[in-house]
């Protein structure tokens, strides 16, 4: 019995001395060290951390980059990863290096360029789409700006009777062969953009027996009331188009290599039987080309919420009105896919004491013209964040844990760069990796930040914002934290500004969904109280520049600094003191 009475005592001690240990710890400030591991004031270098900054420097980065189109797979891109990695090396980074996979990509023919037509009984075009969108001032003498385009989009010359489709969705579809009574099997479809991802719009014409597939950005899902068209405001100018990969790959990656790396030693598919390739042609116009296809529709009038604001009667079809009964539409789709090496940039900073432990801070670098907003806002903020880190090395401090930095290439084609380089490293990853926080598109609005992230970042991202700045005029006294919470409380019964859930969509996805590593994202955004449309109004178009984002969302780039202090700070915490805990309220 003694014996088994000092067993237990010496447990209890032993118990006692783990969750005394486990208290202090958890309690601990945070600690930050130099480069022999010394410990360091905490708070001091956040706070210059995020004082190092500057508004000038990300105007900077961001028009450096936006200059040129910079499509993935092209040479103007793959400089821009070479400057990236050079300037990386010159902040003070321990390592860069590029990292190249060999993945499918998807270019329109320039010889043979894509367009709609309505046709005539004899085949005669009455109509064509425009074939490329007006270039906007300053940048008439730039080459190579990719025509709007669906990228691995099937190719053909589908004709048919028109049928127009609302969004596109299972339940749009179901309600047209349900409550309307017409079957889409042998037709061309046309959808509007928005509400779902438009590679699911393309699933679901090919599910329904669909021909072909026209995707358009209405005005009532694209333009922000009372806003004029770019140059003279930030709405989508008429022939503005909306690119997009059309792929269901469901964070495969490469639709050649789905699983593993793009690597020259990976069993690869035939390009023709690729994961997620869509089997019918697709292609996106602008609203005034949509007007001419839907003007002179037939058939039935839809419910109101089937129709935007184009000055149409949006009937469903099939087909036109008796007096244009004979006329057809024509798909002329020869947009064609090819394996290309893309290049991913990565670059480390070693840590004092967990260098095995890694903290990630990655963004797209790849635009499907100048990328002004998407991904080059994002961009900047990552390069921003490198630049301050420098200055901070050469200050003296070092981080507990490993810093990675990266820029994806080919995000635009299906999240490629980043899964890629995911599933090469996914047990290094799985086993080290502390947190991912995602750098894309930093500004979408002008009203407050929006933050996605895992419910184990909330207490993280709360603290941090407590410590930054308002960029709104007026106030500059208040923190971030609570110009946020009084623009966008969570719930009547939480008081505390919303965090949103990750959802899918960017370079995130590989690391939270398939490899299970916290993470988060945030940007600055609108008021979804007030304004409805869809992302922002010039997505993925030739008028996303440099202008826009100087001229209307962030003339004196405050914001930009201010979502660039979120992420980047968070990555600060990250690699020295955060533990996974539960979210404060």
């Amino acid at each position: 019995m003694k014996k088994d009475s000092g067993i237990i005592g010496w447990m209890a001690v032993v118990a006692a001395l783990f969750v005394l240990g486990f208290v202090i710890g958890w309690f601990a400030k945070p600690t930050y060290f130099n480069a022999a591991g010394e410990s360091m004031p905490s708070r001091k270098y956040l706070r210059e951390f995020l004082d190092e900054m500057k508004p000038d420097k990300i105007r900077e980065h961001l028009r450096k980059f936006t200059r040129l189109p910079h499509l993935a797979g092209t040479v103007e891109n793959l400089r821009y990863a070479e400057q990236i990695r050079d300037e990386w090396q010159e902040f003070g980074l321990d390592s860069v290096e590029i990292v190249p996979y060999r993945v499918l990509l998807s270019y329109p023919n320039k010889t043979q360029p894509n367009y709609i037509s309505i046709i005539d009984h004899h085949g005669k075009e009455l109509f064509n789409s425009s074939l490329a969108e007006a270039i906007p001032d300053g940048y008439e003498d730039v080459s190579n700006i990719v025509a709007p385009y669906s990228a691995f989009s099937a190719r053909g010359q589908p004709e048919g009777d028109l049928v127009y489709v609302n969004y596109g969705r299972t339940e749009d579809f179901s309600q047209l062969e349900r409550d309307m009574g017409i079957n889409v099997t042998g037709k061309i479809v046309i959808v509007r953009y928005g509400k779902i991802f438009r590679g699911n719009k393309v699933k679901n014409a090919m599910l329904t027996g669909a021909k072909g597939i026209i995707m358009f950005s209405d005005p009532a899902d694209y333009c922000a009331h009372g806003v004029r068209p770019y140059p003279d405001g930030w709405n989508l100018p008429g022939g503005g188009a909306q690119r997009g990969n059309v792929l269901n790959l469901n964070g495969a990656g490469d639709p050649l290599t789905p699983g593993y790396p793009a690597k020259d030693y990976t069993y690869r598919f035939r390009p023709e039987d690729g994961v997620g390739l869509p089997n019918i042609p697709v292609h996106p116009i602008g609203y005034h080309d949509a007007i001419h296809l839907l003007k002179n529709m037939g058939g039935q009038i839809p419910p109101n919420n089937w129709k935007g604001a184009l000055n149409v009667s949006y009937r469903v079809g099939p087909g036109f009105t008796n007096d244009f009964k004979s006329q057809k539409l024509r798909m002329n789709i020869h947009t064609y896919n090819q394996i290309t090496q893309i290049y991913n940039v990565i670059g480390w900073i070693r840590g004092a004491l967990e260098p095995d432990r890694y903290v990630i801070l990655g963004g797209h670098r790849d635009a499907w013209v100048f990328g002004g907003i998407d991904p080059m806002s994002g961009a900047a903020v990552t390069h921003e964040t490198v630049r301050s880190a420098g200055r901070m090395l050469r200050k003296g401090w070092r981080p507990r844990r490993t810093i990675i930095f990266a820029s994806w290439d080919a995000e635009e084609f299906g999240l490629l760069g980043s899964t890629e380089w995911a599933e090469e490293n996914a047990k290094l990853l799985q086993n080290r990796a502390v947190a991912y926080i995602n750098a894309d598109s930093a500004i979408e609005g002008m009203y407050t930040l929006r933050v996605d992230c895992t419910p184990s970042l909330h207490s993280l991202v709360y603290d941090l914002t407590k410590q930054i700045s308002s960029p709104e005029d007026g106030e500059q006294e208040d923190s971030l934290y609570s110009s946020w919470h009084k623009r966008d409380n969570w719930t009547n019964d939480r008081d505390a500004p919303r965090i949103n859930k990750l959802g899918s969509g960017s370079d995130f996805e590989a690391y939270f969904i398939r490899l299970g590593i916290a993470a988060g994202r945030a940007r600055y955004t609108k008021n979804k109280k007030t304004e409805r449309y869809s992302s922002y109004p010039v997505y993925h178009s030739v008028y996303e520049t440099f202008e826009i984002v100087e001229k209307f969302y962030d003339p004196d780039f405050k914001r930009l600094r201010a979502v660039a202090q979120t992420p980047s700070g968070s990555t600060l915490e990250a690699s020295h003191s955060w533990r996974r805990g539960t979210p404060k309220s």
